[in-house]
């Protein structure tokens, strides 16, 4: 059985949140330095009280409103590393939220930047066994409930949001191969430290830690070595990628990505600016953005890349089938 990736709809909470609000609370704060690194001229912060299981409603009926889907799903996968609760799941809480079938399985996938990408494979692999099919995967972060005001290094760069995309089954064999890969010696370097029962039991702070430059230098190392050896794996070239989807890291981030592969500007879409680094829900909105921009069209061959917390890193490619 084959598998393709269906349509997507998203939510950002808020007006949103502009550079001149962050320089007004924050006159210290060298903007024009940041947002050259950054890229970011506005992000999205969820109001006191909303959650990530509440953003996760939002995109989810977004998607199951819109007339495209003629089946129930039979399965809900949630990538948050936000959850509403330690436990239970929070796939549940939203599965129930829904009034989704109870035939449908839902659980949570507790992985960043590379969520997405995980996801799609479960997804993949759930419906090509003949468990379920079709299903939802959603991603929904609230990471401004880790951050304070005053930390320069991640409330310039993140924003809350929520994608739901369908995933189903396909005569087109349009989802994969896919390239995955972890390294938990560098976990310290993004990490609430005052979370889960380790963080709790140490009375530790519960707001997001970032090293930025060792991230950095991970990333330079990891999505390169991701890139070409999905390339090899499909037996492709960099030219035969029509458009790259990054994981929305930052501008420094991405720019460097293209430099040290040679990639065409083109071939590499951004929506960072206006939305900032959404973490797991990031590739699935660029993709989205990038179907309703025109970038990507209906037989091209799109590679998806996420990469960050954990460490943890995926690829996978899209070949075809898009609506557009």
């Amino acid at each position: 059985m084959k598998v393709a990736v269906g349509a997507t709809e998203y939510v950002l909470p808020g007006p949103g949140e502009t550079s001149e609000v962050l320089k007004a609370q924050n006159p210290d704060w060298r903007m024009d330095d940041i947002e050259k690194k950054t890229g970011v001229l506005k992000r999205h912060v969820a109001a006191p009280g909303i959650t990530a299981v509440d953003l996760a409603e939002e995109a989810t009926r977004k998607l199951l409103d819109s007339d495209r889907l003629d089946q129930e799903p039979g399965f809900l996968i949630l990538v948050t590393q936000s959850p509403d609760y330690v436990l239970p799941t929070s796939a549940c809480v939203l599965q129930d939220r829904l009034k989704l079938p109870r035939t449908c399985m839902a659980f949570d996938v507790n992985l960043g930047c590379s969520g997405f990408v995980y996801a799609l494979a479960i997804a993949g692999g759930l419906i090509e066994t003949g468990v379920a099919s079709p299903g939802l995967v959603v991603c929904a972060e609230t990471y401004s409930h880790y951050i304070g005001e005053g930390d320069r290094t991640t409330r310039p760069l993140f924003s809350d949001a929520a994608s739901a995309t369908w995933v189903e089954a396909s005569d087109l064999d349009t989802l994969g191969p896919f390239v995955m890969g972890s390294d938990g010696a560098g976990c310290e370097n993004l990490i609430v430290y005052g979370s889960g029962a380790r963080g709790l039991g140490d009375g530790q702070s519960n707001g997001l830690h970032m090293d930025g430059s060792q991230v950095f230098m991970f990333t330079m190392d990891m999505v390169p070595k991701c890139v070409e050896a999905l390339l090899d794996k499909a037996d492709l070239t960099s030219a035969d990628v029509d458009q790259y989807v990054f994981h929305q890291a930052s501008k420094l981030v991405i720019d460097n990505i293209v430099r040290r592969l040679d990639l065409e500007e083109g071939q590499v879409f951004r929506n960072y600016e206006q939305i900032g680094n959404t973490v797991s829900a990031s590739i699935p909105i660029a993709l989205k953005d990038a179907i309703d921009e025109g970038r990507i069209r209906q037989d091209d061959t799109v590679m998806l890349v996420g990469f960050g917390v954990g460490y943890s890193w995926g690829g996978c490619l899209l070949r075809g089938g898009f609506s557009v």
